[in-house]
């Protein structure tokens, strides 16, 4: 069933993003905008990991943007696996057309096991990232957003996560 929602996540993303980059143009008046990114990693102990965060955003005024994020990332090696799901608002100022700043909330739904010490764990996590970055034009309203967030609410040893501060890298078409 994780495979079918992960697969389904990453084909709408990708579809939506197509459509969307193609029919698009400077003179559309359209105020939405959509976009996310998708991640790939592998490493020692078979590990491997997939993660994708599809965003639909509304442009409230030229230079604010608010609207929904969501994410799934699963993650698996020889001796753990684990599947978190993640949904919640952000919002981003845009200035000098080339950076911006952002606040986003996520809350996570984690499920984590040990393969080693046959241990299960089911979490929630919530998470208020701040940060900014620089966007570069990729084409005529689309855009690849660089940036580093700090999750304000993380804490050493309660947090699922390893570290509060996240870089990030995604696409946003209709600005």
């Amino acid at each position: 069933m994780k495979k079918v929602i992960i697969s389904l996540f990453i084909t709408i993303s990708g579809l939506l993003f197509s459509q969307i980059a193609v029919g698009t143009s400077p003179e559309n008046n359209n105020r939405w905008t959509f976009g996310g990114g998708i991640g790939v990693g592998f490493g020692s102990n078979s590990a491997f990991y997939l993660q994708a965060s599809p965003r639909v955003g509304y442009k409230i005024i030229n230079d604010l943007e608010g609207g929904i994020l969501g994410s799934v990332s699963w993650q698996t090696s020889d001796f753990y696996r684990s599947t978190m799901f993640g949904v919640g608002p952000f919002v981003n100022y845009y200035f000098a057309r080339s950076f911006y700043v952002s606040a986003n909330y996520q809350h996570y739904f984690i499920n984590y096991k040990d393969k080693y010490y046959d241990f299960k764990m089911n979490k929630n996590e919530d998470a208020l990232y701040l940060g900014g970055g620089y966007m570069q034009r990729i084409g005529n309203n689309s855009f690849m957003q660089i940036g580093l967030m700090y999750n304000v609410l993380w804490k050493e040893n309660s947090s699922i996560f390893s570290s509060g501060l996240i870089p990030n890298i995604g696409f946003v078409v209709g600005l």
